[in-house]
This record gives C-alpha cells, structure tokens and sequence, in this order.
C-alpha cells in the first residue's frame, strides 16, 4: 500500500472554494481504486495549510489513477474549478508507507 500525503497551502479567504474542491475529488479518488481518508482543514494554527491523504494497493496502481484521471469529465471539473477559483496558490505530493499496529 502506498499513501499519497498532499501539502496544500490555500488562500485562507478562499476556505469555502477550497472545502468544495476537496468535497468534489473524495468520490473521484474512490471512482478509480483509491481510498481517500479525507481532507484536513486549518482550525488552529497556521490558516493556509490543508491535507489531503489517499491511499492505493501499489504506486502501479496509482498511476493507474492517475491516467484514468485524465480522461475524466469530473476529474477536468474539479481542476477547472481549483483554476476558477484560485483557491490553491500551491501543493506538494509525498508517497509514504504506511505501517500499522
């Protein structure tokens, strides 16, 4: 299992834009194999800073998704919304493994 940890630094005054995105790409992660463990929010703390953690069975099947991503009519939305609305001014993409017990 590979899990994909997403670093997101947001415009804070655009936290109801940036909610939507991220409610728009949970269905889609799961559509194409994925599990998607949510998004966390700025609460306390720095107010520009979102996560987002999915996870696939293998980094093959990662970039499986992300293929399939290409071609598809919501994945397109939920970038031309983020473009739209600008409520992303930057991310960064890590792989991890997670271990559990």
């Amino acid at each position: 299992m590979v899990t994909c940890y997403l670093r997101y630094v947001i415009d804070p005054y655009k936290l109801v834009e940036f909610e939507q995105y991220a409610a728009m790409w949970i269905p889609l992660v799961n559509k194409f194999g994925g599990t998607h463990h949510g998004y966390f929010l700025p609460h306390e703390g720095a107010n520009n800073i979102a996560v987002a953690l999915f996870s696939f069975p293998s980094l093959a099947a990662y970039e499986e998704y992300r293929e399939k991503m290409a071609g598809d009519a919501g994945c397109q939305e939920a970038f031309a919304y983020a473009d739209k609305t600008r409520c992303i001014i930057s991310y960064e993409r890590s792989f991890m493994k997670p271990l559990f017990g």
